[in-house]
């Protein structure tokens, strides 16, 4: 699939331009904010998506496999994948389903409750998640298009907007299990 063209204007400062113009100059700033996050995730998931094709990954059984990866064990119970994910148990077991088929993962009984169900790293999908974090990392996080004090700034932005909407608590950190 090829890229489009750039624009020659901004939609999003034309849209403001016309917010203002109407009388709704109160909602003109976070109009601008709101659609310019929805835009750059659209632009970024396409980027990433691009980048995981080649090892037929998508951006969330990417991030299943990582959160394996970074738990002490490489396992986690499903539930706990779907708390950290912050997506429904279906997403998860969608995931996980695929990423089983293809020999990434496989599920094991909870050694100590019958209810629950652990999904862990197989040695294949350790090595695919090494293989696509380097791709991800060269060709979409180490490449943002801002400087890293501008994008640790736009975290911290990011990050009271995502305490307002009661994302999360603020100031508290779970571990890694």
């Amino acid at each position: 699939m090829s890229r489009r063209r750039p624009l020659r204007i901004d939609p999003i400062a034309e849209a403001h331009h016309h917010w203002v113009a109407h009388g709704w100059k109160p909602a003109a700033d976070g109009m601008a904010l709101v659609t310019s996050i929805v835009r750059v995730q659209q632009v970024l998931m396409a980027r990433i998506e691009r980048t995981l094709r080649p090892f037929d990954l998508s951006f969330a059984r990417y991030e299943v496999l990582m959160i394996l990866h970074f738990s002490r064990r490489d396992e986690l119970p499903l539930g706990k994948i779907g708390a950290r994910l912050q997506v429904q148990p279906g997403a998860v077991t969608n995931a996980v389903d695929r990423l089983e088929a293809d020999g990434l993962v496989e599920r094991r009984p909870h050694p100590t409750d019958g209810r629950a169900t652990l999904a862990a790293l197989t040695d294949a999908g350790r090595c695919l998640a090494s293989k696509a974090t380097e791709a991800i990392n060269a060709g979409v996080f180490e490449k943002t298009g801002v400087e890293s004090s501008v994008a640790r700034q736009l975290v911290e932005l990011l990050r009271l907007l995502r305490i307002d909407a009661g994302d999360f608590v603020a100031d508290v950190r779970e571990g890694s299990d």
